[in-house]
């Protein structure tokens, strides 16, 4: 994690808040200043782009460097530009104005980040929808934006074809590796305006087209992964996204300081950086932590068809990806395969990951398995536009369960049910604020109303934070457990099981009791070639935890928890497996 032995020996020889200070001082690399936005001060990065489009536009300095891989397919930096170019002025000709909605609805492709790019310069708001939705679900969004254009892939493209006549508003599909005989009018294939990705490069050169953008003018749709009810999409700003893109080297350089370490001048000569991508695009990760961050510094994504995880070693190996992640999950597959020392994963420097609690041992895990490659993990939300707070290295390894401070362009508090700040080491709900906040909710006034108050997000989820700012998720409120009045902390049980030497995943859900109310069940995952039985689970978990939180029941299952798009496992799918075992 360090290449000086003795820094790290010493660390940390700065404290978090002195870190903070020297890195967004006057002519530091990531120099603050405030300014008011919707009549609220805001701490913001002076030197961001002011939006995605001037970040489009500054990385074509990256010219033939590789940006995109997937599969055989390798898309240069300069290959992309010309593509998303050609698409904005197509969707200007198409009738596409300022602050109409255009959705996206693919898998990750090479030309995911065309189409978002394509329609951010040609000034809309880019609406990303979850391609793991079924037909109805993504006419909801794309009727609920009113999307005048829609962008998507093949499979996507038979999902919504029926439901075309509920969504007046869309003008015009464009569909992706789709054929040529899509027989509907609306519907044409994508490649009549871009061509095969092979062939961006030998697209023409052509200027931005003129659409005055500005800082905080609405840029994104984001929905939220609705657990709760229907999806609420997240209307974000060019701001919002372009003060996440600049974010992911803030705390790599925060340990840098922390070890004694100088800060390194920025070498364009430096081997490329890559990022093994595993989590979708039309997430806030896949695109605001990743995409656009590559677009920042550089980097290379690799994408994966579907997650496998001896094909993710083998591209780690042929790419030399510097990095991956997602959910500990994956961290856990990679590390316990037993194939894993047949692959040359040297080049690994950073695994990320976060949407999921991680166990003290996995931090360990990696720091034993890829000594070389620094444990990461950060917090976040739809509605933050990704990272809010993060720590690696040395910062995770000695508080590897809290997510992290929040970065220097956000504010923290937790508070308790009347909305009075706690002091350190209380919990209650945590709030947040920052430049990354989005504005509300796309045309939800009443939940903007009930979620935003005086420019502090309401997260749901109750945290606490220790004397200098690491803050520590407890649950989300809504997963809270109330056993016969007892509150139970779904994260504190699953912490335990994690801790169990055989347990890959865990997840604790409520399962319903004549008598108490409810009472915790959990739903385990073990790793390859390991073994524990339900009693002995419940045996471990009784050693540290009070007899009231032990789970009353627990289901192994063969393979990891079901997730949804954004990584968080799907509880409602394992209260129905309590349901089902009760039938």
């Amino acid at each position: 994690m360090s290449s000086n032995p003795q820094a790290a020996l010493s660390w940390p020889v700065m404290s978090l808040a002195e870190a903070h200070a020297r890195l967004t001082a006057p002519g530091a690399p990531f120099e603050t200043e405030t300014r008011e936005i919707r009549g609220i001060p805001t701490t913001i990065w002076k030197n961001a782009p002011p939006t995605l489009r001037d970040l489009f536009l500054a990385t074509r300095a990256f010219g033939e460097k590789t940006f995109v891989v997937y599969e055989d397919e390798r898309v240069s930096f300069e290959a992309f530009h010309r593509a998303a170019l050609t698409l904005a002025h197509a969707l200007v000709r198409d009738g596409v104005r300022k602050g109409d909605r255009v959705a996206v609805a693919m898998r990750n492709l090479p030309e995911w980040p065309v189409a978002f790019y394509g329609a951010l310069l040609a000034g809309a708001i880019v609406t990303p929808l979850n391609a793991w939705w079924t037909g109805a679900e993504l006419e909801y969004g794309l009727a609920d934006s009113g999307c005048r254009v829609a962008i998507v892939d093949a499979e996507r493209l038979d999902r919504i074809l029926e439901h075309l006549p509920q969504c007046p508003a869309l003008e015009r599909v464009y569909a992706a590796r789709a054929g040529a005989d899509i027989g509907d009018a609306r519907v044409a294939p994508l490649e009549s305006v871009i061509g095969a990705s092979y062939a961006w490069a030998d697209l023409p050169e052509l200027p931005a087209p003129d659409i005055a953008i500005h800082a905080d003018d609405d840029a994104t749709i984001f929905y939220t992964s609705g657990t709760t009810g229907k999806p609420k999409g997240a209307l974000g700003t060019h701001r919002n996204a372009t003060s996440v893109a600049v974010a992911g080297l803030f705390s790599p350089m925060r340990n840098l300081l922390r070890r004694g370490e100088p800060i390194p001048v920025p070498d364009p000569a430096a081997p490329q950086k890559g990022m093994l991508l595993s989590v979708p695009f039309f997430h806030v990760t896949g695109c605001m932590a990743v995409l656009n961050s590559a677009l920042v510094n550089g980097a290379k994504i690799v994408l994966m068809h579907r997650w496998d995880v001896q094909r993710a070693m083998a591209l780690i190996e042929r790419e030399r990806c510097t990095a991956a992640g997602g959910v500990p999950t994956i961290a856990w597959q990679i590390i316990e395969h037993p194939d894993r020392d047949r692959y040359d994963l040297s080049s690994l420097e950073n695994m990320n990951y976060g949407g999921a609690p991680a166990s003290p041992e996995l931090v360990r895990r990696i720091s034993e398995v890829f000594p070389h490659s620094a444990p990461g993990i950060g917090w976040g939300m739809t509605e933050t536009s990704a990272t809010f707070t993060s720590h690696s290295a040395e910062e995770y390894v000695l508080r590897p369960d809290s997510s992290g401070p929040a970065l220097p362009i956000g504010e923290m508090k937790v508070v308790d049910e009347r909305g009075r700040a706690l002091p350190a080491g209380e919990t209650g709900e945590l709030m947040v604020r920052g430049a990354n906040v989005v504005r509300g909710y796309w045309n939800k006034p009443e939940a903007t109303a009930q979620t935003f108050i005086d420019g502090w997000l309401r997260t749901g989820d109750i945290a606490r934070m220790d004397e200098e700012g690491y803050v520590y998720i407890v649950d989300r409120m809504k997963d809270m457990l109330i056993r016969g009045g007892e509150n139970i902390y779904c994260i504190e049980v699953e912490s335990v099981l994690y801790e169990h030497p055989a347990v890959m995943d865990a997840a604790l859900v409520g399962i319903p009791h004549k008598m108490l109310g409810e009472e915790p069940g959990a739903v385990v995952s073990l790793k390859p070639g390991m073994q524990a039985t339900e009693a002995e689970l419940q045996a471990f978990v009784g050693q540290k935890l009070a007899a009231f939180k032990v789970p009353a029941r627990i289901i192994l299952l063969p393979d990891m928890l079901p997730r949804n798009a954004n990584g968080k496992i799907m509880k409602s799918n394992l209260r129905k497996l309590f349901e089902a075992s009760a039938a």
